[in-house]
């Protein structure tokens, strides 16, 4: 196994793996210099079925009869369309996925290779593919295959958070066909009976948002696209719709209810996921507060309004898990999405301490 990165190594992992298009269902390059760079550095790595990066740092030989637990950091490789120019300017590197989440993926190799074999504790780090389209293939597989004893889910939360949960989701397409009329004449067109609808959906989630103070708490339905066409005879209008939704309140029981204010149109539905909230009180949490105190930092907590693979793998697992990485998430898919290189390899450090803890913790 490799000794610890370099600092400059590190930032050349990241650095090179941002400069590689990653789209979703377009990830192969990026998985295929990841998985390279890892084995270069003493990992067990490979390409799984699903197309996700693997490696492995298998735990240090131990005496004595102590079991070996698995940790799984998974994180995801592919990104948002769109590819801006990657750079480094005033110390801060410029690129699609330096945020989300290519910057806590890279951190997340690094920290396993710095780590080094340890005690008890084997160290598989996960480049998922497809998180961001919603069919979460990489960590649908990952989570059939794998019976780890931890998890951390590589999102941007900052050096110093750690984030305990993700809202649900509901992705959701309406579609108004109907016949052509005139448009002088009183009936509504079809784009008109898709403002309608979407006018009932917003007074729906006023109701169910009553007394719901936060955003964490509270159903939140934004559109997602717009369009119409006609040929001349029929004409049809589309409405694209998403839902975040908080812990209790499920994508089949907001189905129910779209499908009956929509009656008569036609509706379809994808990415539904349920909200999921860890554990504060648990190994992984107290490794990181631990690690971040270490580094200078002030822990905090935070629970975010969208969703991530944690709510893939948190209700299959059901074990510790939390997610942790550098990058300020409202830069998230923006033309200058960037991470400050001091803060990634502060969370680099963060990393390792937490690995380093746990392998030592109970």
């Amino acid at each position: 196994m490799a000794t610890s990165l370099s600092q400059t190594d590190s930032i050349g992992l990241l650095h090179e793996l941002v400069s590689i298009p990653s789209p979703s269902e377009a990830e192969k390059a990026a998985v295929s210099f990841l998985v390279a760079w890892m084995d270069a550095h003493g990992m067990d790595a490979y390409i799984d079925a699903a197309g996700n990066a693997v490696g492995i740092v298998e735990p240090a030989s131990a005496s004595g009869d102590s079991p070996t637990r698995e940790i799984v950091l998974l994180g995801h490789i592919d990104t948002v369309p769109g590819f801006p120019d990657v750079l480094v300017r005033d110390e801060r590197l410029y690129g699609r996925g330096a945020v989300d989440a290519k910057g806590p993926l890279a951190a997340f190799a690094a920290a396993a290779v710095g780590a080094g074999p340890l005690p008890g504790l084997r160290i598989v780090v996960v480049g998922a593919v497809e998180e961001e389209i919603a069919t979460s293939r990489g960590a649908r597989l990952i989570a059939a295959d794998r019976s780890p004893d931890m998890c951390i889910i590589g999102e941007p939360t900052g050096a110093e958070r750690i984030a305990l949960g993700y809202k649900g989701r509901l992705l959701t397409d309406l579609t108004v066909h109907k016949a052509l009329s005139h448009r002088a004449g009183p009936e509504p067109t079809a784009c008109e009976l898709a403002v309608q609808y979407w006018n009932q959906v917003q007074s729906e989630v006023s109701r169910l948002n009553l007394g719901r103070d936060r955003a964490w708490d509270q159903v939140q339905a934004n559109i997602r696209g717009f369009g119409s066409e006609d040929d001349g005879l029929w004409e049809t209008a589309h409405l694209a719709m998403g839902f975040r939704l908080p812990l209790g309140l499920e994508p089949e029981w907001l189905k129910e209810r779209l499908i009956a204010l929509g009656a008569g149109h036609q509706l379809s539905f994808r990415g539904a996921e349920t909200a999921f909230r860890a554990e504060k009180n648990t190994p992984v949490v107290r490794a990181f507060l631990s690690a971040i105190r270490a580094e200078g930092g002030n822990p905090g907590f935070v629970v975010k309004t969208g969703t991530s693979d944690m709510n893939v793998v948190g209700p299959i697992w059901q074990v510790p898990i939390v997610a942790y990485g550098p990058g300020d998430s409202s830069l998230d898919h923006t033309p200058e999405e960037h991470v400050h290189l001091s803060e990634w390899l502060q969370g680099v450090r963060v990393l390792e301490g937490a690995l380093c803890a746990l392998s030592r913790s109970p």
